[in-house]
């Protein structure tokens, strides 16, 4: 059966259950946790430099063949052979539409900054994300975007509002992510994307999301230092993650926030508009 959550998610694999889950797993993802909140890395750097990696091949040779179809079109088709310039048009379409596909993927991973974590407080439900604005599951964007490499998405998100999925990546290694749809409220309508747990094998790409719910449920079966930095290791974490990376001072005080008066207090603190 499809995905109860509109509209469908390309490469979708099956809709995920919130609460208590004995799959769980932080795999070296996990950062940091404490009593309020816990953050987990999007993009191990290996990961990070490989795909760097292979998207710059992918330009380097998709854009020299464009222009060599230029020129096949434009110079060399002396006698306007209809073949060959059908030929070149649509080739040239696809070596175009694989630029435009493969640019947002070598843009997310120039762009993110130590491994882009993702944060979810468990007191007050709410999730935050600071990352590269191509680092979403999009397909279709706004060339004028391409522009803005550095472009970046600041946001605040509840996680009632949060369902997850998995998706595969049509690739004969079969890897597969858990993405965040993130849902109009009381609706299955989806509005936005949040990429939680990219391209991992098999079972491994449900970890993370057992690990993410039982956290958010207070369940004994996770440990706050499962982490790469211990309970008591905070200011070594946001010193070491988040300084510098561009987080709003309200939302840092906010990782750490009690209460939803707590939240609101901080949020009228910097004039920030409450969601």
């Amino acid at each position: 059966m499809p995905s109860k959550y509109k509209p469908q998610i390309l490469g979708w694999i099956g809709d995920l259950d919130k609460g208590g889950n004995y799959l769980t797993g932080a795999d070296q993802r996990l950062l940091y946790a404490n009593d309020n909140y816990c953050a987990f890395i999007r993009k191990t750097k290996s990961n990070q430099i490989f795909y760097l990696f292979i998207s710059l091949i992918l330009i380097i040779l998709l854009i020299p063949t464009m222009v060599l179809l230029i020129l096949l079109f434009f110079v060399y088709n002396t006698e306007n052979e209809s073949e060959i310039a059908i030929l070149s048009i649509s080739s040239f379409i696809l070596c175009f539409f694989a630029i435009y596909i493969i640019i947002p993927e070598f843009y997310h991973n120039l762009f993110t900054r130590r491994g882009s974590p993702i944060i979810f407080n468990r007191k007050t439900g709410k999730v935050y994300v600071n990352e590269s604005y191509f680092f979403n599951f999009k397909v279709l964007r706004n060339p004028l975007t391409f522009l803005h490499p550095n472009k970046k998405r600041i946001k605040e998100y509840d996680w009632a509002y949060l369902q997850g999925v998995v998706v595969h990546n049509y690739s004969r290694y079969s890897l597969n992510s858990t993405i965040l749809m993130v849902c109009k409220p009381n609706t299955y309508k989806t509005i936005d994307h949040i990429m939680l747990d990219p391209l991992r094998n098999g079972i491994g790409s449900y970890l993370v999301w057992g690990w993410v719910n039982n956290f958010m449920c207070a369940n004994d079966l996770i440990s706050l230092n499962d982490g790469k930095y211990k309970w008591e290791q905070e200011t070594q974490f946001k010193k070491e993650i988040i300084k510098g990376q561009g987080w709003p001072d309200w939302m840092v005080e906010a990782f750490n926030a009690t209460t939803h008066e707590e939240l609101a207090n901080i949020k009228q603190k910097y004039n920030i508009e409450a969601s």
